[in-house]
């Protein structure tokens, strides 16, 4: 089978060069500058402790000389959220050409946006809860294989299901892709946002009491517009959310705290999350408009209250804009704590 994919970061390599090892064929489209890199070094990953190579990844940088080299079966959308427009804009002229599109972006109005400029069938969604670690570009370490979900729309695509299972991937099928969805999301939102404000790993976030409560609240206004729009919470590949949403809803902090304390130390409690990696890169760009602010935006349509949220975004835009200075909060909980509650 032959994929287009978009952009070569993580979930790219990881993806796409999985497909090529399993001997499928894989068309990358990157920024000249990365494209340049790649070619150069060629794609590694290294999974269960053994490095692979794809010395010579098809990687293009125009989307006219990617179609060129079709048809495909699917494209495979692994760019990162504020790039989705930029990247909308140059399909566009090209839609009818199209295959259909999975994405595997982190947020729930991505597809929402593809499937305005592509169309309402040809935008597949799909959620990836694989941890892997980034090495440099085109390099990537798998930390922990969990699997990846694909919205039931593949349902008429299935042998491209089958492709990402023969890839190892662990790809399941859901009938829900909106449930789906904001369950990854709801995971991603763990210790995210405070953490890169703070500059604290997400283990000394669920440590601080007073920050582990505004990390249940932020997760409670998520679970109350998740119930307002009739999603379900629903388990991925490898991850309860069921018993997240449960803990996080009914159980009391004191009894909460050391058990989600211990899973999140288990888990990633040294390793500091997307968001800072966002910040601290000085792109002057940051998920978290398309994570916390999606709450904020779907609250408001549908009455529900999302005020940590809200300030979570505020602020980590400030930052990553360079309207607040970077050192405001760094180490600071009591700061953040104070701005947050402050005329709540």
């Amino acid at each position: 089978m032959r994929f287009l994919f978009f952009g070569v970061g993580a979930i790219g390599t990881y993806i796409g060069g999985s497909l090529v090892l399993s001997g499928q064929e894989v068309v990358f489209l990157e920024r000249p500058e990365v494209a340049e890199l790649i070619k150069q070094k060629g794609i590694k990953l290294n999974l269960g402790g053994k490095d692979y190579q794809v010395e010579k990844p098809d990687i293009v940088t125009d989307i006219q000389e990617a179609l060129k080299k079709g048809p495909y079966q699917a494209a495979v959308q692994a760019v990162k959220s504020y790039d989705t427009t930029g990247l909308l804009e140059s399909l566009a002229p090209y839609k009818q050409d199209m295959p259909p599109v999975i994405c595997l972006q982190n947020g729930v109005e991505n597809e929402i946006k593809m499937r305005e400029i592509l169309g309402p069938d040809r935008v597949i969604a799909g959620t990836v809860t694989t941890a892997i670690g980034r090495k440099d570009t085109g390099y990537i370490v798998l930390e922990k294989l969990r699997g990846m979900g694909i919205a039931d729309e593949i349902g008429q695509y299935g042998d491209i299901l089958e492709a990402f299972k023969k890839a190892n991937l662990k790809a399941e099928r859901y009938p829900n892709a909106a449930g789906m969805k904001w369950s990854k999301m709801l995971t991603n939102l763990i210790a995210n946002a405070s953490s890169a404000i703070l500059q604290m790993t997400p283990g000394e976030i669920f440590n601080h009491p007073g920050l582990f409560k505004l990390e249940i609240e932020m997760m409670r206004e998520t679970l109350a517009v998740m119930n307002a729009n009739h999603i379900r919470v629903t388990n991925l590949p490898g991850t309860p959310v069921k018993a997240l949403a449960w803990a996080v809803k009914y159980l009391p902090l004191f009894i909460s705290q050391p058990v989600m304390t211990k899973q999140v130390a288990g888990g990633r409690g040294a390793k500091m999350p997307s968001f800072y990696l966002d910040l601290t890169a000085g792109r002057g760009l940051s998920e978290v408009d398309y994570l916390n602010g999606a709450v904020v935006r779907f609250g408001e349509k549908s009455g529900i209250a999302t005020p940590v949220n809200k300030k979570l975004t505020e602020i980590l835009m400030g930052l990553t804009t360079g309207k607040i200075p970077q050192d405001t909060y760094r180490h600071n909980p009591a700061a953040l704590l104070k701005e947050i509650y402050t005329n709540q």
